[in-house]
C-alpha cells in the first residue's frame, strides 16, 4: 500500500491546483499526506488487529481530524452513528489498497473490499469502485498482465476504457464519484511504463488528483513490484511515527520488509 500513499502525497498539492501535464516535480515542501493516507492506514490497522472497519475509521479520524476529509465522511466519523450513508464517492476506492494486498484469493479480496466500503459507501457504485481497485491490485501482484486485468475489470464491473488520457485531459474535471474517477485512475495505470509514469499519468488529467494518484499508485506498486527507492524515501520522510509504524508492520506481515 506504500504506492497508494505515495500517490496521495504526490497528488496532495494538485487537488485544488490541477496540473494538466506530466512535467512536474514529484515532491516539494508542500507535499503531505491527506485523508487518503490516513484512511488507508486505518484499514491496514483493522486487518492487522481485527478491529472492525467502522471502529478503525472513526478512531483514525479522531487522531487526524484535519486531514482533509469529505464533508459526509467527516460528519459520520465525528458522530456516534454506525450506519453507512449511501455514498458512491471515491473514498471507498482510495482507502482499499490494503485489502488487495492482505488476502491471497480473489473471492476474499472481493468480499472484504465490499465490507470495507459498505461501512460508509454502501451504494452499489461505491462498493464497485472499491472492489475494482482491490481486484486490480490483487491481480497485478499475482502476475496478471495489463490486458487480463483490464478484461476482468470490464467483464466484472462494467467499467469502460474506450478513451485515452490524451482524449480526456483537456476536458476532465473534478469528480469525486467512483464512477467518475476509478476508471480514469485505472487507465492511468494501464498507459504507464513504470511506477513513476503511472503517478505522472494520474496527476496529469487533473480532477481529484490525490485520490486518483492514490488509486493508481496502489495498483502500480503491485504490478511493478515496488515503489522506487527514492520515492519511498520521500514518502517515509512525510509520514509521522504512528502511521509509519502501521505501514511497516503491515509490510513486514506480508513479507515485504
Amino acid at each position: 500500500m506504500l504506492g497508494a500513499i505515495a500517490g496521495d502525497i504526490i497528488g496532495s498539492r494538485f487537488e485544488w491546483h490541477n496540473h494538466k501535464s506530466k512535467d512536474f516535480d514529484l515532491f516539494t515542501d508542500a507535499s503531505c499526506f491527506t485523508d487518503d493516507t490516513v484512511l488507508t492506514v486505518a484499514l491496514a490497522d483493522s486487518l492487522l488487529s481485527g478491529t472492525p472497519f467502522t471502529d478503525s475509521l472513526k478512531e483514525y479520524y479522531r487522531r487526524y481530524p484535519t486531514a482533509g476529509y469529505g464533508g459526509r465522511f467527516q460528519q459520520w466519523a465525528a458522530s456516534e452513528v454506525r450506519q453507512p450513508y449511501g455514498s458512491f464517492g471515491n473514498g471507498s476506492a482510495m482507502r482499499v489498497s490494503p485489502v488487495g494486498w492482505y488476502f491471497n484469493d480473489l473471492s476474499t479480496v472481493l468480499s472484504e473490499s465490499r465490507n470495507s466500503a459498505a461501512v460508509t459507501h454502501d451504494h452499489p457504485e461505491g462498493i464497485k469502485g472499491a472492489q475494482a481497485t482491490a481486484a486490480a491490485i490483487f491481480l497485478a501482484r499475482i502476475g496478471e498482465n495489463k490486458a487480463d486485468i483490464r478484461d476482468f475489470i470490464v467483464e466484472r464491473f462494467g467499467y469502460r476504457f474506450d478513451f485515452t488520457l490524451d482524449d480526456i485531459r483537456p476536458s476532465y474535471r473534478f469528480d469525486v464519484t467512483c464512477q467518475g474517477s476509478v476508471p480514469q485512475a485505472l487507465q492511468a495505470f494501464f498507459e504507464a511504463n513504470d511506477f513513476e509514469d503511472a503517478i505522472r499519468n494520474a496527476i496529469s488529467i487533473g480532477g481529484d488528483s490525490d485520490t486518483i494518484a492514490c488509486i493508481t499508485g496502489g495498483i502500480a506498486e503491485a504490478f511493478y513490484g515496488e515503489v522506487p527507492a527514492w520515492i519511498a524515501e520521500q514518502v517515509w520522510a512525510r509520514l509521522d511515527e504512528p502511521l509509519t509504524d502501521v505501514v511497516r508492520l503491515f509490510r513486514s506481515t506480508l513479507g515485504e520488509g
